[in-house]
């Protein structure tokens, strides 16, 4: 049986990617810290999800601190390494980035050693479209140049395959790295916009619209996230970045309009200048 390990397995898209790889007949071993940075009930509910699987295990540990980590990959020896662990989020940058580089940072160079040493088939892991900074040429190109970030977050997810890089040069660790695209979804993150605003018109509440809602994001619902890591997790290639997203970038106005249809209630909209 293959076995993989899945690094933020509680978390929005780990959650849906360990259950897809289950259900595939794959041994998951599913690692978390289970930090607060949004409900940990939320993280607990989708592991009590996972755990009904008996071809699945866990443990809560954080991928910064190596010798535990390296003890998990001595014991799992996983075929392969999927790593989703990652402080998220562009705005908490600004007021924590030590947490940023604890986990992007340093608990990324701690899965490229263990997959060197534990001499893995492939490593997958997710980068950002965040990596793109100000860019402003649409689409997206994996060839664009992504030397300017301007959040930590972006700086740490480009850092990542920066490393990625280097170790496949260095030691023929084969890496895939995954520029998610705003990913939506049953029991997405509550930190994300679509969610957010949701709740707050629901609740007849104000939501705040930035850059006088001229804004445009690339939507991606969570099942094609997971069919692009699992593709990537069968290709297994020796050093690789891929967007993982659409084309068509659609207007934030647009999506607040669906979700005032959708609950028969008008927004309270307060329109703000361009956010940092």
């Amino acid at each position: 049986m293959k076995k993989i390990l899945v690094t933020g397995s509680s978390g929005f898209i780990g959650m849906h990617l360990s259950e897809a790889l289950l259900r595939d007949g794959i041994k998951v071993h599913g690692i978390d810290n289970m930090n607060g940075y949004y409900d940990v009930a939320l993280k607990e509910s989708r592991l009590k999800t996972l755990m009904r699987y008996k071809n699945f295990s866990f443990e809560k540990t954080d991928i910064s601190h190596y010798d535990k980590l390296k003890d998990t990959f001595k014991n799992f020896r996983p075929n392969m390494v999927v790593n989703l662990a990652a402080q998220a989020g562009v705005r908490y940058s600004l007021e924590n980035p030590q947490a940023y580089i604890n986990s992007n940072v340093m608990g990324f160079i701690n899965i490229l050693e263990c997959c060197r040493h534990s001499k893995v088939e492939g490593l997958i892991y997710a980068s950002s479209s965040s990596v793109y900074g100000g860019n402003e040429k649409i689409p997206f190109s994996v060839n664009d140049e992504v030397n300017r970030p301007i959040s930590i977050y972006a700086a740490s997810k480009k850092s990542n395959e920066l490393m990625a890089y280097t170790y496949s040069h260095l030691y023929g660790l084969n890496s895939t790295g995954l520029r998610f695209f705003t990913v939506y979804g049953p029991w997405g993150r509550p930190d994300m916009a679509m969610y957010i605003f949701l709740n707050n018109i629901r609740n007849g509440n104000e939501i705040k619209v930035f850059n006088h809602g001229k804004m445009q994001r690339d939507f991606t619902y969570i099942d094609d996230i997971v069919s692009g890591i699992k593709a990537s997790i069968e290709k297994n290639y020796s050093c690789e970045i891929f967007n993982l997203g659409n084309n068509i970038s659609e207007n934030l106005m647009d999506m607040i309009s669906i979700i005032e249809e959708y609950l028969n209630k008008k927004a309270k909209i307060k329109y703000l200048g361009m956010q940092l």
